[in-house]
């Protein structure tokens, strides 16, 4: 009987994978069982389901660093994640890694930002009487949101990757390097579009990290992605000399850009769209989409708000804001 073409999959990931590598046959599963797909293995089913989801296509108009950029070259979430993915799949080729479960939890991790960026994401925790993280609002979105209330029935290593992308530490090394690289991606290409926003100069960037990490931001990526490559086992990890300038260069990302003055002028406005939405969809739950007025019925309002505002994009939440709260013009 001839193999499949997910079994032929299987058997090089066993031959050629690390022994830290999570194979695709030792998968814990999926909450509701489902008959295996005879081209892809699981990891590979779920980063299709990830891509072709809502959520995902969404990420294009949602903010990364600088709210609703004139500039096309400007990262917005989606790049960002695209980002992630191709650093996360670099890394694991050469740690012999499944590529297939890096990719996917790369591509989800984000599925549950806010518009604005984290200002959205800080406007929902403050109003919030239980708190709202982008992360675990990630877990949520496949989960329970996709596909109208059903969710995507990820495994639980992707959807263990996703949430602890931020917090919390993965029991994959897939997931753990997930979350390395969303690092290396955003505190680089950030600067890039710091650089490019008149935010920062090049002789800005503080002198120890750039000599231990590289001037442009290809010699840094690619310092970070070596040191985890020479320093990983059985985790994932830099050597100290290059932990300490990446952190130390994190750091000032956020001294100098991400809480600056010239980056946050427009922020205000933003959290004040969120602010006004929360309250006025928390008073009227009724005039939610259907899914979120269900969600509002058999479990909370104000939950039901976090799902619809956070799924929002930039572009969208403001052209609501400007529906309910801008008198139209009229005539006779």
């Amino acid at each position: 009987m001839n193999k499949t073409p997910r079994e032929i999959t299987m058997e090089i990931e066993s031959a050629t994978l690390s022994p830290y590598a999570c194979k695709s046959s030792d998968t814990r599963g999926r909450d509701e069982y489902e008959e295996p797909c005879e081209i892809r293995t699981d990891f590979q089913r779920d980063r299709d389901r990830i891509i072709h989801c809502n959520s995902f296509r969404r990420l294009k108009h949602k903010t990364q660093v600088f709210l609703i950029p004139k500039s096309d070259h400007y990262r917005t979430r989606l790049t960002h994640t695209l980002e992630v993915a191709q650093i996360a799949r670099t890394a694991a080729r050469a740690l012999r890694l499944n590529e297939d479960l890096t990719e996917a939890i790369a591509l989800g991790h984000d599925l549950g930002h806010t518009p604005f960026g984290h200002d959205g994401e800080r406007t929902l925790n403050d109003l919030y009487s239980k708190g709202f993280k982008h992360y675990q609002q990630s877990l949520r979105v496949v989960e329970f949101i996709e596909k109208n209330g059903k969710g995507l029935n990820l495994t639980k290593e992707v959807r263990n990757g996703i949430v602890c992308h931020t917090g919390g530490t993965a029991y994959t090394l897939e997931g753990q390097l997930v979350k390395f690289s969303d690092k290396i991606a955003y505190i680089n290409h950030d600067i890039e579009d710091a650089i490019r926003a008149g935010v920062l100069r090049q002789e800005d960037l503080p002198a120890g990290p750039i000599a231990v990490l590289g001037e442009t931001k290809s010699q840094r990526i690619t310092t970070l992605i070596r040191s985890i490559i020479d320093n990983s086992t059985d985790k994932i990890q830099y050597d100290e000399r290059t932990r300490q300038a990446h952190d130390e260069l994190r750091q000032f990302m956020f001294d100098k850009v991400y809480y600056a003055p010239t980056t946050n002028a427009e922020k205000g406005k933003a959290r004040g769209i969120v602010e006004y939405l929360y309250k006025y969809f928390k008073e009227n739950p009724q005039l939610m989409p259907q899914l979120y007025r269900d969600i509002a019925r058999d479990y909370e309002t104000e939950l039901a708000v976090c799902d619809f505002i956070s799924g929002m994009t930039d572009d969208f939440a403001v052209d609501y804001f400007k529906e309910i709260s801008i008198p139209k013009s009229w005539s006779y």
